[in-house]
């Protein structure tokens, strides 16, 4: 067993017996002390592992938040707790951790390896279910040169395709344009969306019609859709329905310009603001975004010349 491999071994022992007893994290180090005499040896590369103890309590809140939106149909309390300390490690090394020393996919696999050594027979596929889609969403950082539709064993055109709208929703105040988004817990500025046809009673929807009925749910704005300014889709990973296809539509979106109330609980969520047109430019969006955003900004633009010509 390699010496980061142990070290990560002793920190989920650490960890199990900390979320198990429901000790206070003032009594962790000691746990972990006991824990690596016991299994470690004199060459355990222990500033590694207290690090990495340290970043996972210290990022809990946030880590377990990335859960609940990777995983939605598992609550937290519903997850084994070894699967669960095991998924904390390897989000930890994935969101925060510096990739030159553990890059995306040393974080999974190293995550896998731990599930398979100590879960249950169904942890491994879990955890690599839970952080490739994770992986996905942060855009494959480290991804070779294969394409990004490239299914393994299934194909892509095979794979079930679930659908979603988002809206660049916009207002004009005091004279202003403004843009209404949403920031994630993995730290980027991007659009309200959701899923359309999601539930028996809206499954005959239109695109239109669930992009409203989203961003209403999700920020509290009613919309009017003005036109379409683009699409994307791409590869996700259920914990246990394995790959699929998301394909999200985008709209230009008018709305009031009135306070956004983010739903409460909204998985990977933290923060929604009405940001002026010049402002945007400083902020962190995906790579994904950026064509979305920059079609509807333009769009407004030209607006604003038509009316000031």
């Amino acid at each position: 067993m390699t010496n980061r491999h142990l070290a990560r071994s002793i920190v989920l022992q650490t960890l199990f017996e900390w979320d198990t007893a429901h000790a206070k994290e003032a009594d962790v180090a000691g746990i972990l002390a006991r824990n690596a005499a016991e299994f470690g040896g004199e060459d355990m590369d222990r500033s590694f592992m207290e690090g990495l103890l340290d970043g996972v309590l210290a990022k809990r809140a946030d880590i377990d938040l990335v859960i609940s939106k990777a995983a939605p149909e598992w609550p937290l309390e519903r997850i084994a707790p070894v699967d669960r300390n095991i998924l904390r490690i390897g989000l930890y090394e994935l969101l925060f951790a510096d990739r030159a020393q553990v890059p995306a996919k040393v974080a999974i696999n190293e995550a896998i390896e731990l599930a398979k050594t100590f879960g249950g027979e169904s942890s491994g596929r879990f955890v690599n279910g839970v952080l490739g889609a994770v992986y996905k969403e942060l855009g494959e950082p480290g991804k070779d040169e294969q394409g990004e539709k490239k299914s393994g064993k299934v194909r892509y055109e095979d794979m079930p395709v679930q659908r979603l709208g988002g809206a660049v929703v916009y207002s004009k105040h005091e004279g202003q344009y403004y843009l209404a988004l949403v920031h994630d817990v993995f730290g980027h500025w991007t659009l309200s969306k959701g899923k359309i046809g999601d539930a028996p009673e809206v499954a005959n929807e239109t695109d239109e019609e669930g992009t409203a009925r989203k961003v209403k749910e999700e920020i509290g704005l009613g919309i009017v859709i003005e036109e379409k300014v683009g699409e994307n889709e791409y590869v996700a990973s259920h914990p246990e329905k394995g790959k699929y296809r998301k394909h999200v539509v985008y709209f230009l979106a008018r709305a009031d310009f009135e306070p956004l109330v983010l739903q409460q609980g909204k998985g990977g969520l933290d923060d929604a603001k009405w940001f002026r047109l010049q402002d945007i430019i400083d902020l962190n969006f995906y790579d994904d975004m950026l064509p979305i955003v920059t079609v509807a900004v333009q769009k407004l633009l030209d607006l604003a010349s038509r009316k000031h010509a």
